[in-house]
């Protein structure tokens, strides 16, 4: 936020009309009142999630602010596709050190381009003064089966089925380490990857395997802890092909002259994050369900393992052999 002219007249009740308010065509209501409202359709019910990035935590604070206003947006998105939701309507908190127009306005430009994109409402949030963070909460709509959800759940994993990933992983985690000076990069691969950790595209398949192949299943490593043989049970594992997700780092796709050593691919697919892709299940028998789906979204999914009964996940390199490896997910906390 360095180098922009700072705007003092504009106050908060302004800034929000100038860069915070917009018509909505699927909400009953969007802001300027107490409340928005949301009517969900017949048959439908909703699916809600939050997400916040918090400036050098998330974010650099002399990043692009179009691209983290579509970040913003775009982490929440994710979340709906990977519980098979239709993105319906969303607000926006933020808090900001101060206002600064030549800031904000490509800010809100970058949110309501992928609002567009998506058709999801942009209904109202709040403002205040602080260290400057974004909290995004996204509302989107599943459709009932005879009065069933048809959520994808992180419960839904099956012995047997198969673990797909979609899209690329790791050019993220490749850009965050070029960013913070520990590694240099050769500058068409820092503009790929940081395109990747900036710019995270919205994947829609989720609904795609929801409604289309009626088989989906949600799965990533926690997900072996709340699934099993029936559901709300516990249990199953996963034996993941951990060269097959190295495969998925799109640099090594892009730029095929820049060779970097097997276990250097396989951690930065294995451990990055940032990526937003979408890790399910699904059963053998859908596999050509999985594909049409795929096409439909244009969405690159690959198989890159299988669950099994047995707890726990088992890592396994192209031949079969157990490999050893000890990342977990990321922790604010740990």
């Amino acid at each position: 936020m360095k180098g922009v002219t700072r705007c003092p007249a504009l106050g908060e009740f302004g800034l929000i009309e100038r860069y915070f308010r917009r018509p909505v065509r699927r909400a009953a209501l969007g802001g300027g009142d107490d409340c928005a409202l949301l009517r969900p359709r017949a048959g439908y019910e909703l699916a809600v999630s939050s997400d916040m990035l918090v400036a050098g935590r998330h974010f650099f604070d002399d990043v692009d602010p179009f691209r983290l206003g579509h970040k913003a947006l775009a982490v929440n998105l994710s979340d709906l596709a990977a519980c098979g939701a239709q993105p319906l309507a969303f607000t926006l908190a933020i808090a900001l050190p101060e206002a600064r127009e030549a800031w904000l306005a490509p800010l809100a430009d970058g949110i309501a381009a992928l609002a567009d994109a998506t058709d999801c409402d942009w209904i109202g949030g709040d403002t205040t003064k602080g260290p400057l963070n974004l909290c995004v909460t996204v509302f989107g709509d599943i459709p009932l089966a005879e009065g069933c959800s048809q959520a994808l759940l992180r419960s839904g994993a099956r012995a047997g089925d198969t673990v797909y990933v979609s899209g690329t992983l790791g050019d993220a985690r490749l850009a965050l380490e070029a960013l913070q000076g520990k590694r240099e990069l050769p500058a068409q691969v820092l503009r790929w990857a940081r395109d990747r950790l900036e710019m995270p595209p919205p994947r829609g398949l989720g609904r795609g395997i929801a409604w289309r192949c009626d088989c989906g299943h949600r799965s990533e490593r926690r997900i072996g802890r709340r699934s099993g043989p029936h559901p709300g049970g516990i249990g199953v594992g996963a034996v993941i092909d951990v060269d097959a997700v190295a495969a998925r780092v799109g640099i090594r796709t892009v730029f095929p002259e820049w060779v970097q050593p097997l276990l250097q691919w396989r951690e930065w697919a294995l451990s990055g994050g940032d990526d937003y892709e979408l890790l399910f299940t699904a059963p053998p028998a859908c596999a050509a369900s999985v594909t049409q789906a795929a096409a439909v979204a244009q969405t690159p999914v690959f198989p890159i393992g299988r669950i099994e009964a047995e707890p726990g996940v088992r890592w396994v390199d192209s031949d079969g052999r157990a490999v050893l490896h000890h990342h977990d997910s990321y922790d604010h906390f740990a």
